[in-house]
């Protein structure tokens, strides 16, 4: 240990904290407060070289803050004579980091440590209740948390928001602080994101549209209207756009109108590092607020992110990733290119194979074969619903329109039905209690009929499950069949396949082995699933072109 030091040159430093939880206990709490009482006391009793050190909006169990990190720094470089604060959960709320300083590194560097209304002074010894008063200062800061993590999951649980930050394209809504509205100044450039990645552009690519454009990133945008330095803006580079910032902005499903908690969490309120939640435990509910982005773009960007992600050197990403998949393993179909390699070449393969995650064959099919192929199908299916309307509608629909309005109609007359005689038989049941409390009727004649009755509504909630489900896929598929007839209006040319053409239309691509492997003749099987069918993994006969054979090169 080093000796005495009693050089009043040394720096007396006057550490102040404040947390959001310390502002709820009033003034005498506030960094005004203890900047104010600490300085006074310095003054009075004659320490000189006098230097603040202020953490406010800083936890005690966080030992990263910035101004306590500065302060340990400079006791560690023997700058700092005596440390006062106001009282001892102003230096930490972590009793292993208290007890350290108090009992190691304090004694170590010779610095004295006052804390003024809990009576301490290092110059006197410390007693047992400092070393108790660590721990309840500890035991204050988990209570607390365990207190603030309730209230949390409650809300989380109730469908309210429970993040802080407000996402970069909403603000808050003027009638109601807890309601998200659209910010009209940010929230285009949202849908310009969405829209570029669905039209085939990598993320690298977007940053580089929006910087260019001298468009103000999201961090620096939120510091000049808010002062919120979450992010670390840096207003140097206003318009530098991150990677991660537009990838995370592409993920995020607040901007379809949902609420999404618990996405994250934290072991204890000493480990500050956010954990991925697994998907089970996180809560999703629709339609909370309004949206930036229309489902189906959200789909479509989450499909680019499924394939193959990496752009090539034009910043393009490839526009079948998440929509190409092996027939014969259902793994995805990536693309093969150089840039010494005739583009002619460029071909899709089977990335089961090649990985060895299935014992699939080495099968192929070139990029301009497929494209032929793809673009040839959809000349065809949207000419077909364009030419030929009640004909399209009623193959796909399985019956004509008027047939499918009839049976939507007797459904819902029907789910209305059992909806009314599981009302009655609640009455029922309640009516059989009573008289079963009165005496009227036995309890052995209770329980047989009760049972009957319960049987009744078991199978009636069956049956009504059921019967939801049907309604909703005929009224989803309805839905489908007009959209992809609107856009077939709307798409009559089409020069070449591109990535808003299979946004539109297709759902996904299914490309099988040759029936004659290593033939030279045989083309290869192709299986399209347009965006008339409600879902993308189910295949019925009929509604998917299959163009076999298909005559290539290779």
């Amino acid at each position: 240990m080093k000796g005495s030091n009693t050089n009043n040159n040394l720096i007396t430093a006057l550490y102040c904290r404040l947390s959001v939880e310390d502002m709820r206990m009033g003034e005498s709490m506030s960094i005004e407060n203890q900047r104010l009482m600490l300085t006074e006391f310095a003054q009075q009793r004659g320490f000189k070289n006098i230097k603040l050190y202020i953490d406010d909006g800083y936890s005690g169990t966080n030992n990263s803050r910035p101004a306590y990190v500065e302060m340990l720094n400079d006791i560690y470089d023997d700058k700092i004579g005596t440390v006062i604060v106001k009282d001892q959960s102003r230096l930490s709320r972590d009793h292993l980091e208290s007890d350290k300083l108090m009992e190691l590194v304090f004694p170590t560097y010779n610095v004295r440590f006052i804390a003024v209304t809990d009576g301490v002074d290092s110059a006197n010894g410390f007693n047992d209740m400092t070393t108790m008063r660590n721990w309840f200062n500890d035991f204050f800061a988990r209570d607390t948390s365990k207190k603030i993590r309730a209230v949390q999951r409650a809300k989380g649980e109730r469908g309210e928001r429970v993040g802080t930050t407000i996402p970069y394209g909403y603000m808050k809504g003027p009638n109601d602080p807890k309601k998200l509205i659209p910010d009209p100044e940010t929230a285009p450039t949202v849908r310009r994101i969405f829209e570029m990645c669905a039209g085939g552009l990598g993320v690298n690519r977007i940053c580089d549209i929006l910087t260019s454009e001298r468009i103000i990133c999201p961090s620096v945008y939120a510091f000049r209207n808010t002062g919120n330095r979450s992010g670390n803006p840096n207003p140097d580079r206003p318009y530098h756009w991150a990677h991660t910032t537009v990838r995370k902005m592409l993920a995020n499903q607040i901007y379809c109108g949902d609420t999404v908690n618990f996405k994250t969490y934290s072991k204890s309120n000493k480990l500050k590092k956010r954990i991925k939640n697994s998907p089970e435990n996180i809560l999703i509910f629709e339609n909370t607020h309004e949206a930036i982005i229309d489902r189906k773009t959200f789909d479509v960007v989450q499909k680019h992110f499924e394939g193959r992600k990496r752009p090539d050197k034009m910043g393009e990403v490839d526009k079948y990733a998440g929509y190409l998949y092996c027939g014969e393993c259902g793994a995805r179909l990536y693309l093969r290119q150089g840039r010494n390699i005739d583009p002619a070449t460029n071909n899709y393969s089977c990335s089961g194979h090649s990985k060895r995650t299935t014992d699939c064959s080495a099968h192929y099919i070139r990029a301009a074969v497929l494209d032929e192929i793809v673009l040839t199908a959809l000349r065809q299916m949207t000419a077909y619903a364009r030419e030929h309307t009640d004909e399209f509608y009623a193959r796909v629909m399985s019956n004509g329109e008027a047939e499918a309005k009839k049976r939507l109609k007797e459904s819902e007359k029907l789910k209305a039905e059992y909806n009314s005689r599981l009302g009655q038989l609640d009455s029922i049941i309640r009516t059989l209690y009573e008289d079963r409390v009165v005496g009227r009727i036995t309890s052995e004649r209770y329980d047989q009929l009760a049972a009957g009755y319960e049987q009744e509504q078991t199978d009636i909630k069956d049956k009504l499950s059921e019967l939801e489900a049907q309604i909703d896929t005929e009224k989803l598929r309805e839905d489908c069949v007009n959209e992809f007839i609107a856009k077939a209006r709307e798409y009559v040319e089409m020069p070449k396949v591109t990535p808003e053409l299979l946004r539109v239309f297709i759902r996904r691509i299914d490309v099988w082995e040759k029936e004659v492997k290593y033939s030279r003749t045989c083309g290869n099987r192709i299986d399209i699933k347009f965006t008339f069918l409600p879902d993308a993994a189910t295949v019925i006969k009929g509604e998917c072109i299959e163009l076999l054979p298909v005559k290539n090169a290779g």
